[in-house]
């Protein structure tokens, strides 16, 4: 293991940013995942389906219940709190992918009545520092469908880089899907992590 692999991430809560905490989901923020999760326009380009009531709370006991990462084939879900109002308004996900490569992968899913006020970029943001400076990743990357522009657009604002496109690469919800593939390095970081 290099010097700067850490062999966990396990982070103090609240992960804070200018305007957002990141937290552990608990049973409390049923209701405000259910009000964009169950919503069919905020799943269609992600993969999973509108989720009930009862598909929330087997999440919130089983894979969301995780508040490090300890091992690679592990995920992070943080929800995304507004500082101010306490409302949760998102949630990001940190997948950590390969020791040995020090990979890993970023994800978000924001409540529409919430967009377009940078609170996904700004939580994505502070994954990518949990990756990189927190977990010492090389390389993260986010893969999202191409019909999907906002989320593309996002990943540029973090300054992710648009490596790949793959077309047709998956029959996704009935239909073939293409998907771009963005990453940073961890050399990378540096320049974007102030921003």
């Amino acid at each position: 293991m290099s010097a700067d692999q850490q062999s966990a991430l396990r982070p103090v809560y609240p992960v804070r940013t200018s305007r957002l905490l990141l937290r552990p989901l608990t049973v409390g923020d049923v209701d405000a995942l259910l009000a964009y999760r169950s919503r069919p326009d905020v799943c269609r380009y992600v993969p999973f389906e509108p989720m009930t009531r009862e598909v929330i709370n087997e999440r919130l006991a089983s894979l969301w219940a995780n508040t490090e990462l300890t091992d690679e084939g592990q995920a992070l879900t943080l929800g995304v709190e507004l500082a101010g109002t306490g409302e949760l308004v998102g949630d990001v996900v940190l997948f950590w992918h390969s020791r040995l490569h020090r990979g890993g992968e970023i994800g978000w899913v924001v409540n529409p009545d919430f967009g377009g006020q940078g609170y996904a970029t700004e939580a994505a943001h502070a994954l990518l520092g949990l990756g990189f400076d927190g977990l010492g990743l090389h390389r993260v990357i986010a893969r999202i469908d191409e019909r999907n522009g906002p989320s593309a657009k996002l990943a540029q604002r973090l300054g992710m880089r648009q490596e790949a496109r793959l077309v047709h690469n998956e029959f996704f919800k009935g239909e073939w899907s293409t998907e771009l593939d963005f990453a940073m390095l961890a050399e990378e970081w540096p320049a974007y992590r102030g921003a």
